[in-house]
């Protein structure tokens, strides 16, 4: 029995030969194998179909139905993974079959189950494997005993079309419905931040710069019905009332702030990320080095995910210094905070990590946090490009 060389790409076995190899035995207990695994997969894919179908009218048979397709794409598992031990075949797994944080329910779970693409693909091989099982183990059987000097060539043959028939239907079509998947469970993200947000805005409003002017319109009234009477008096509650205009006005800017930056708008990130560092509790180095501007809503979550982060530097940290650096790289728009503070900030430790990560997630983007016990902290955010021409200064500010 001869061994064949090293094969340089797991996807591409050696070339086969008159040679028994370590390949053509693998390749045979594979084709042997198919018939029961077929067996069991038509049985399961007969029963799921036909009692599902059968029930359809009731209020059992679709939700069976869906957690059927749930098991199929079980059946589907096993066989990627038979197919990359024995075949060498590399598939990624389909993304999990998900809907969004906001729809989640019976009913959302039944639908996305019932329409889930990669569990009907994974029956309809259930189906077509038991007639190619019955042929696959015939061949090889009589093969050992009959084809001998030829079988490596057979069961390359016939293995070949088993390597087929998983990328065609158990493999993620061209990222198609990884990428639904993703922009499903996406959307939902988008959607519960910015209610969020509104509630936010709604609160800060409410709590905030309204009750002040409330205040503000009595005390203006009162000093009106003193106006008369009391001059004096009328005088010291409109001084008064005048720095309430004050406070309220740094309020609404504060929040028309938290919205979107005019200094974001007409400087860009830069002169922004400056802005908020020099608000920060302990010394901030920003670098900033653009050749032109990202889209705005881009330089939005950039901004924001930099000032949360500096906000747990400030409260959480301890840190003496800290550093914020932006870069472009490639079609990449990155964005790396760094303090020298305590560490162990998680993702699950309430500094509002993980929310940042999904915000990031929900436009395509990266969130990788370092943070072991000791410090440093590096959090590092990739977000994508879709850049407009204006350009933007390249320096660096301390």
């Amino acid at each position: 029995m001869t061994m064949s060389p090293p094969v340089p790409d797991a996807d591409r076995p050696p070339t086969a030969r008159f040679a028994y190899d370590r390949w053509t035995w693998k390749e045979i207990a594979h084709l042997l194998a198919n018939l029961p695994l077929a067996l069991a997969g038509f049985v399961y894919a007969v029963f799921l179909v036909g009692v599902g179908a059968g029930l359809s009218v009731t209020v059992v048979g679709l939700p069976l139905l869906a957690l059927g397709l749930q098991g199929a794409r079980g059946f589907g598992r096993v066989e990627r993974g038979r197919a990359r031990r024995m075949l060498g075949v590399r598939i990624d797994e389909p993304s999990p079959m998900t809907h969004s944080r906001r729809d989640r329910g019976f009913f959302p779970w039944l639908w996305s189950g019932l329409k889930d693409p990669v569990g009907w693909r994974a029956l309809l091989y259930s189906f077509i494997r038991l007639p190619w099982g019955v042929v696959t183990f015939t061949v090889s059987l009589v093969g050992l005993f009959v084809l001998w000097p030829v079988l490596p060539f057979i069961a390359r043959g016939l293995t070949n079309a088993d390597r087929a028939m998983v990328r065609g239907l158990l493999s993620p079509s061209d990222e198609l419905e990884r990428r639904i998947a993703e922009l499903e469970s996406d959307r939902g993200v988008v959607v519960d931040t910015a209610a969020a947000d509104l509630r936010r805005i709604e609160r800060d409003l409410h709590d905030g710069a309204q009750a002040r002017l409330v205040a503000l319109a009595m005390d203006l009234g009162l000093a009106k019905e003193k106006l008369t009477a009391d001059p004096e008096a009328a005088a010291r509650m409109v001084d008064e009332a005048h720095g309430e205009v004050k406070v309220a006005l740094q309020e609404l800017r504060d929040l028309a702030r938290g919205i979107h930056p005019a200094v974001l708008t007409d400087r860009g990130l830069d002169a922004a990320l400056s802005a908020i560092a020099s608000r920060c509790t302990v010394p901030v180095k920003v670098s900033v080095e653009l050749s032109a501007r990202p889209a705005e809503a881009i330089e939005g979550i950039a901004y924001f995910t930099v000032s949360e982060l500096l906000q747990n530097v400030s409260k959480h940290s301890r840190a003496r210094s800290a550093s914020v650096e932006v870069w472009r790289s490639g079609d990449r728009l990155m964005v790396q905070v760094q303090d020298d503070g305590v560490g162990g900030a998680r993702m699950d430790g309430g500094t509002g990590m993980s929310g940042l990560a999904e915000r990031l997630g929900a436009v395509d983007g990266l969130f990788v946090l370092d943070s072991p016990a000791g410090g440093p902290t590096t959090v590092t955010a990739e977000l994508p490009w879709r850049g407009r021409t204006d350009v933007a200064a390249k320096h660096v500010r301390s």
